[in-house]
């Protein structure tokens, strides 16, 4: 795991502080962590969905892509052609899946929607078993102020985009990473057994903002990391999966 952490941790511009431990270890925290860690899998995948259909088709023929719920269905990785449904659509919509078969964007987007999903269904599964009722918490900060800061014209804008997704996937892997020595055995297995598909992701995107941008995009990767760090080092109102430390070091958190 050593092997598969360090480049995670080189491209992070610091580490998840141990206030922000603390507080995530506690079982009082337990629920609010584990109904933030499930939103911000379903939340990867809707992003990955919404990046396929700005990208990966004109405006015109983006409803000939399958619904997230898809994605959902499917037992296993399959080619390409059964993931898009070809064999059920029509001439039209066969063309144009033929066009995307060659997006390298869409075969890494549809690998990341499925494997969010499963981890979503995972973590409800944990959820039941343990009595937590997935109810409502309200997003933490992250990922909207990194968002904030995405420019306005293309291909920048996708550029900053995969960036910002290569950051949430690497800060993932290293928040499982740290905390899963911390929780009990079957959550701690659980969080290590997502370290090599969120480190691949972070990879995935950060080739893809390369390719978008076809040129050096070192200084803005250093531009986001900066903001990725702060938004991770400074106190937070609450307590997210993905929040800086929270303002309250008591084992109460704000919900």
């Amino acid at each position: 795991m050593d092997a598969l952490l360090a480049p995670v941790r080189q491209f992070l511009h610091c580490e998840t502080p141990d206030e922000w431990i603390r507080i995530a270890r506690d079982p009082a925290n337990l629920p609010t962590l584990l109904i933030d860690h499930a939103n911000c899998e379903n939340k990867a995948a809707l992003t990955a969905h919404s990046l396929v259909r700005r990208y990966c088709l004109p405006k015109g023929k983006r409803h000939l892509l399958p619904k997230l719920d898809f994605y959902r269905e499917l037992d296993a990785l399959p080619e390409k052609a059964q993931i898009l449904g070809k064999r059920t659509m029509g001439e039209e919509a066969k063309t144009v899946f033929d066009e995307l078969e060659r997006n390298e964007l869409l075969v890494k987007m549809v690998r990341l929607i499925q494997e969010e999903l499963h981890h979503f269904e995972q973590v409800l599964e944990l959820m039941a078993a343990r009595g937590i009722h997935y109810g409502a918490v309200n997003a933490s900060r992250y990922a909207r102020s990194l968002l904030q800061h995405v420019r306005t014209y293309e291909p920048a804008a996708i550029v900053d985009k995969m960036i910002i997704g290569a950051y949430i996937e690497a800060r993932s892997c290293e928040r499982f990473a740290k905390l899963a020595p911390h929780l009990d055995e079957e959550l701690s297995r659980f969080y290590t057994s997502l370290l090599r598909s969120e480190a691949r992701h972070y990879q995935d995107y950060l080739a893809l903002a390369e390719q978008y941008a076809g040129e050096d995009i070192s200084e803005r990767v250093a531009f986001f990391g900066a903001l990725e760090a702060d938004l991770i080092l400074t106190p937070d109102e609450q307590f997210r999966f993905h929040s800086g430390p929270p303002v309250r070091s008591d084992s109460g958190c704000t919900q």
